[in-house]
């Protein structure tokens, strides 16, 4: 009789995760066809950890109550604010369960237009070129012989003065 109550136990589990899947997915779509249009300056304000707002594809997710329960820290959330985060959402692969989670956390989509474009790399400003290498040249020779002559110096002094 053990064995027969075991096994409805151990299905019950997958029933509710897609039970919860499909509330999750029908509560998403309700929202979002209430959502609220929201400007990138606005959602940009909220990037601290007691006001976490991320926009992952075009919507707009309030995360603060889910900071300190975030498998990777909340460190990590508050690094994508400001910002789209949706390659940083999708770089690291999250579970099926992680993407139904995120329905709770929708508040409104985001101005697609406001949003920046990405970033352009901007490599940082090089040192002038100094024509004349000569004073780089002499303290590098210091930097290398004045160590040597004083080790030479303390074996010199540790020899001559060695009592016999």
């Amino acid at each position: 009789m053990a064995e027969f109550t075991a096994q409805p136990q151990q299905q019950q589990p997958s029933r509710t995760r897609a039970w919860e899947s499909i509330v999750a997915s029908d509560l998403c779509s309700k929202k979002m066809a209430d959502s609220k249009v929201y400007h990138f300056d606005e959602v940009s304000k909220h990037n601290v950890a007691k006001d976490c707002w991320l926009i992952i594809d075009g919507k707009v997710y309030d995360v603060t109550p889910f900071m300190d329960e975030h498998p990777g820290g909340d460190e990590v959330l508050l690094a994508v604010t400001g910002k789209d985060a949706t390659n940083d959402f999708e770089d690291i692969g999250h579970s099926n369960s992680a993407k139904d989670l995120m329905a709770k956390y929708y508040v409104g989509q985001v101005d697609l237009s406001t949003v920046p474009t990405q970033r352009t790399y901007i490599p940082p400003q090089q040192a002038s070129y100094n024509p004349d290498k000569t004073s780089e040249f002499g303290i590098k020779i210091l930097q290398f012989l004045v160590p040597i002559m004083i080790l030479g110096l303390a074996f010199a002094v540790r020899h001559f003065t060695k009592a016999d």
